[in-house]
C-alpha cells in the first residue's frame, strides 16, 4: 500500500472500512452484483466454477490457478474473469496480520453490451493478442477506477439511493476496466461473433451436459468453428482442452455430492458421468492432491473444527 499514491491510499483505507463487516463467504452488500469477502477461506470454497466478475482485492493476497496457470494479486490489483472457468484459489493475509479482503463485482453480459453500444469503436490494434487470448488476468488499479468502486460500496450506508445510482457506478467501474489493459476481454465477450464468445457458448454447453460424453466435433460444429480452430481457441481462452475442462467441472461437482452430500465416492463418481471410480479416484487425486476419501474426510473435519457447514 505505501507504493501507491497518497490519494489512492486513502481510497483504500476508506474502501476497507465500508468491507470491514465481511465474512468468510461471499457476503451480499444489498447492491447488485456487488459482493465483499474477508478473511481465512477454506480451500475446498476457493475451488470452484468460478462466474464471470471483476475482483479488488483491498488487503492481503489471493492465488488463481486455471489449468497450468498460476496468478497471484495483492492490494490495489483487480482481476477480470471474462469466461467462466473452473479454478483452484488460495487467499493469505497481509504480512502485518491484517485479514484478506476483497469486492467483487459479478459481469451482467446485458449491461456490458448496452455499454459498448453507447461507447465509439476503440482504435488501434486488436488487444486479444495479449496474454495469449487468456479469459482471465490481473492489472494494477488507478485512481479513476478506485474511485468509482469507492462511490459504489458508499452505496451500502444511503440504501434508498442504491436503485438510482449503482447503475451509473457498475458502468463506470466497466468503463474503467474497458479502458484497461484488459478490456479487450469484455468487449471480446460481448460481440457474439468473437472466438472468446464463441467458447464461452462452449462451456454453457458443456456446463449443462457436464454428466454427459461430449464430442469435440459436435462443439466445434455448434460453434461455428473448425475442429482446429475450436480447440485452439479453447486452450487459448481456458488454459484447458474442452474434454479437460468437462473433467474438472466433473470433479469438483462430486466433492460437493461427496462433502456436502454425502454420497460415496462410487455414486459421485458414477452420478458425475465417469464410468469408471478407480480412473475418477486417479483424476480426482491428481487435481485436489489426494484421493477422494481422504479428501473429503479431511474437509469435512476442517469444517466441523469450524462449527460451519461444508457447502459453498
Amino acid at each position: 500500500m505505501n507504493d501507491q499514491p497518497p490519494a489512492m491510499n486513502d481510497q483504500l483505507l476508506e474502501l476497507r472500512s465500508l468491507a470491514a463487516g465481511a465474512g468468510n463467504r461471499r457476503t451480499e452488500t444489498g447492491i447488485p452484483r456487488v459482493a465483499m469477502i474477508q478473511g481465512e477461506i477454506p480451500e475446498h470454497m476457493l475451488a470452484a466454477v468460478y462466474e464471470p466478475m471483476v475482483n479488488l482485492i483491498l488487503q492481503g493476497s489471493k492465488t488463481m490457478t486455471v489449468g497450468d496457470r498460476t496468478l497471484r494479486y495483492d492490494p490495489a490489483t483487480y482481476f477480470v474473469m471474462s469466461i467462466e472457468l473452473p479454478a483452484v484459489g488460495s487467499v493469505h493475509p497481509a504480512a502485518s496480520g491484517e485479514p484478506y479482503l476483497a469486492l467483487s463485482l459479478t459481469l451482467d453480459p446485458a449491461v456490458l453490451s448496452t455499454l459498448l453500444t453507447d461507447l465509439p469503436t476503440p482504435a488501434g490494434g486488436d488487444e486479444s493478442e495479449n496474454d495469449n487470448n487468456a479469459g482471465f488476468s490481473v492489472a494494477a488499479v488507478t485512481p479513476k477506477l478506485m474511485d468509482a468502486w469507492l462511490r459504489m460500496l458508499r452505496l451500502m450506508g444511503k440504501p434508498d439511493d442504491i436503485a438510482a445510482l449503482s447503475p451509473v457506478y457498475e458502468r463506470e467501474i466497466l468503463y474503467r476496466v474497458l479502458q484497461g489493459p484488459h478490456g479487450w476481454m469484455l468487449r471480446d465477450i460481448a460481440a457474439p461473433d468473437t472466438a472468446m464468445a464463441r467458447v464461452s457458448q462452449a462451456i454453457q454447453w458443456i456446463r449443462r451436459d457436464f454428466a454427459e460424453p461430449i464430442r469435440v466435433e459436435t462443439l466445434a460444429q455448434r460453434a461455428a468453428m473448425s475442429v482446429s480452430a475450436f480447440h485452439r481457441h479453447f486452450k487459448a481462452v481456458t488454459t484447458l482442452s474442452p474434454l479437460q475442462y468437462q473433467k474438472r467441472v466433473r470433479l469438483l461437482q462430486a466433492r460437493t455430492l461427496m462433502v456436502a452430500s454425502g454420497r460415496s465416492v462410487t455414486h459421485a463418481a458414477f452420478e458425475v458421468g465417469y464410468e469408471s471410480a478407480t480412473q475418477f479416484s486417479r483424476d480426482y487425486a491428481r487435481v485436489f492432491g489426494l484421493p477422494p476419501a481422504r479428501d473429503s474426510a479431511r474437509i469435512l473435519g476442517e469444517t466441523k473444527g469450524r462449527g460451519r457447514s461444508p457447502d459453498r
